[in-house]
């Protein structure tokens, strides 16, 4: 019986570090989507999507200059998207939703529906940690894995460990005369200064109605 008990102890710590274990990876995975701030500001004919550079890994600054925003051409339209998350997961939707605009070019809206969908049901977009704000000059759009494709009130979209800091300042900021690239500005270096895990290497692409 002592025998057996022990082998039972055995195998429930084993089991005990091994959900640990995940439960660690799940954290970190989780930690790594929020680890940076995205802000999409829309006003007047212009909208402006910017990110920072700050690329942490648990509490550690690995590299403080990534492109997280990305001008992108499907079928020859320009749009621009940032993302939070995994890098590569990031590409692989982006390069998901250039091939869903070239199916319907100029219509931005449906091709994030089409691709909320696929990355929702199908069995190996689901697993993809990242979270996209989207825009074509006319709509400005947040994509998430859950299926959500949302147009936010305001004018103004962000995402991230920052993004609630960026979207306060972009909000109090906007009935100013400042234009939408100056209060992106702006929003971003305070969510860099509150933020730790953003940073104020700021990547900044603009598009306007006309593009």
């Amino acid at each position: 019986m002592d025998i057996i008990a022990t082998k039972l102890g055995l195998m429930w710590r084993i089991i005990a570090a091994e959900r640990r274990e995940a439960y660690i990876a799940a954290t970190v995975e989780l930690a790594e989507v929020a680890m940076t701030t995205i802000i999409g500001v829309a006003k007047g004919d212009e909208i402006v999507i910017a990110g920072d550079g700050q690329v942490s890994l648990g509490q550690t600054v690995i590299k403080g200059s990534a492109r997280k925003v990305r001008r992108l051409s499907p079928g020859g339209r320009d749009i621009v998207a940032g993302f939070a998350g995994s890098t590569a997961d990031a590409f692989t939707l982006f390069e998901r939703l250039e091939s869903k605009l070239e199916a319907v070019p100029g219509q931005l809206a449906r091709a994030a529906v089409e691709l909320a969908k696929d990355w929702r049901t199908d069995k190996y977009l689901r697993n993809l940690e990242a979270m996209l704000v989207v825009t074509d000059g006319k709509d400005l759009l947040i994509i998430t894995g859950n299926g959500d494709v949302l147009e936010p009130e305001g004018g103004v979209a962000a995402v991230g460990s920052g993004g609630n800091y960026a979207l306060a300042a972009a909000r109090a900021l906007f009935d100013s005369d400042l234009g939408a690239e100056e209060i992106a500005r702006k929003a971003m270096g305070i969510a860099a200064e509150i933020c730790v895990y953003t940073n104020d290497s700021l990547v900044l692409e603009k598009i306007g109605n006309d593009t």
